[in-house]
Formats: structure tokens, C-alpha cells, sequence
């Protein structure tokens, strides 16, 4: 059972970085996936944040993250992480990754990845 397992999410000051990780663990009959990151904020839709392939030579954000967040994975490691900077009080939200198990691009939809993480909080104050 595959199981997606994310961390770092916790209270910042508008302004500040912090950085999400997620662990994929467990018996898999595929080998390469593509990972995403989603958030949902209290009271709202979950939202497609940033992807990443398999090889890290595509990857896809949301508008409104362009230039602050960077996504990046280690394979090595069946880890992928979010680099968020310059955060601002909007960007408070459960983080939730979510894996994709194709050697290809996968992009906003959510019908496209198969597994999910639990999530972590992120909280931005003003």
C-alpha cells in the first residue's frame, strides 16, 4: 500500500519561507510517478499548486505561486518538496501532496493522481 506521508507546514509570518516535504513509502508495482502539491483553505475548494515529473524537467505551478514557490524532488529519497517564500497570509492552508504513478506530466486535475497524503497546516499571519 502505497502511503504519501507530508511535514513542515506550521504558524509563519507573512514574509517568511518555509519548506513541505513528502515521503512516499510503501510496496508499489510502479516505478516512476509524477508528484503534485494541493492545498484547500478553511471553507474552500482544494487547489492544484505545483507538479512535478519524474525526471524533474517539467514542471508546472499555479499562477499564484509563480515565482515564490519552487517544487523539487529527490528520487533517491521517494521525496518531493515545496519551497515556499515570500508567503503572505492567502497561502494559509492544509498542504496536500498527491502522486501520479506515469513517467509522464500530470497537471492540475485531481482525477489524475491515484494516492494522497493526510496534509500539513500551513499558517501565514499578518
Amino acid at each position: 500500500q502505497v502511503q504519501l506521508a507530508e511535514s513542515g507546514g506550521r504558524l509563519v509570518q507573512a514574509g517568511g519561507s518555509l519548506r513541505l516535504s513528502c515521503v512516499v513509502s510503501g510496496r508499489r508495482t510502479f516505478s516512476n510517478y509524477a508528484m503534485g502539491w494541493f492545498r484547500q483553505a478553511p471553507g474552500k475548494k482544494r487547489e492544484f499548486v505545483s507538479s512535478i515529473n519524474w525526471s524533474s524537467d517539467n514542471t508546472m505551478y499555479a499562477d499564484f505561486v509563480k515565482g515564490r514557490f519552487t517544487i523539487s524532488r529527490e528520487n533517491a529519497k521517494d521525496t518531493v518538496y515545496l519551497q515556499m517564500n515570500s508567503l503572505k497570509p492567502e497561502d494559509t492552508a492544509v498542504y496536500f501532496c498527491a502522486l501520479s504513478p506515469t513517467v509522464g506530466m500530470t497537471g492540475p486535475s485531481e482525477k489524475a493522481y491515484d494516492y494522497w497524503g493526510q496534509g500539513t497546516a500551513v499558517t501565514v499571519s499578518s
